[in-house]
C-alpha cells in the first residue's frame, strides 16, 4: 500500500518542485512551449517563491494506536516527512502494555505504528528511518525476530540502544521517520 495522495495535499509544493525543474532545464525535451514560458513570468515566479516559504505541519493522531502518555503527538507530518513518536507495546484499548515479553510489547509497538502511519495514508514501506531502545540489549535478536515480520524487504536505516529505563517500564520502545508518497525503491 502506498500513501496517500500528496499531490492534493501538498499541491502547491509539489507544483513549485515541477515549476523549479522546468525553469532549471527549459531544453528538458518533454517542456512544453507554454510552460517554458510561463517560467519566466515574474508574477509566477513570485508566487513561487511565496508558496516555498511555508512549510504545513501537520498532527497525526488516532484512536487505533495509545494516546500519548506525555506531551507529545502521535506523529508530526511537515511537508512529506512524518516523524512517528516513540510506540511502546501498549493495548490502545486499556493504555497498558502487552503481556508476553519483550516479543509480544516489539509486535504490539510495531503494530501501534501501523496505525499511526495507516492514519497518515502510509504503510510500513514508507518508513526511511526507525530507532529502536531497548530496556536489555540482550533482547536485540528477539526483537530482530519480530521486526522482520513488519520490514521484511528494503529495510529502513536504524539504530539500536538499550537505556536505563523505558516509560511505563517498557522492554522496548521504536520511532520511525516516513515519507508520504509514493516509494519506488532504485535497482
Amino acid at each position: 500500500m502506498s500513501c496517500a495522495p500528496y499531490l492534493v495535499i501538498y499541491g502547491k509544493a509539489a507544483l513549485t518542485f515541477c515549476i523549479t525543474i522546468i525553469h532549471c532545464s527549459l531544453s528538458f525535451p518533454c517542456c512544453s512551449t507554454l510552460l517554458q514560458s510561463l517560467c519566466h513570468s515574474p508574477v509566477l515566479i513570485r508566487y513561487i517563491v511565496s508558496e516555498m516559504a511555508a512549510l504545513i505541519r501537520r498532527i497525526i493522531s488516532t484512536t487505533k494506536a495509545p494516546a500519548a502518555i506525555g506531551p507529545y503527538s502521535q506523529a508530526v507530518v511537515v511537508d512529506r516527512t512524518m516523524y512517528v513518536s516513540g510506540q511502546l507495546g501498549m493495548d490502545p484499548a486499556n493504555g497498558q502494555l502487552v503481556e508476553g515479553g519483550v516479543q509480544a510489547q516489539t509486535k504490539q509497538a510495531l503494530v501501534n505504528m501501523g496505525e499511526i502511519l495507516k492514519a497518515a495514508g502510509c504503510g510500513y514501506e514508507n518508513v526511511v528511518k526507525t530507532t529502536v531502545l531497548l530496556a536489555d540489549m540482550n533482547d536485540f535478536n528477539n526483537v530482530n525476530d519480530v521486526y522482520k515480520q513488519f520490514f521484511s524487504t528494503n529495510f529502513p536505516a536504524r539504530a539500536a540502544y538499550q537505556v536505563a529505563a523505558l516509560p511505563r517500564g517498557g522492554l522496548v520502545e521504536i520511532e520511525a521517520i516516513a515519507v508520504l508518497g509514493p516509494v519506488t525503491d532504485a535497482s
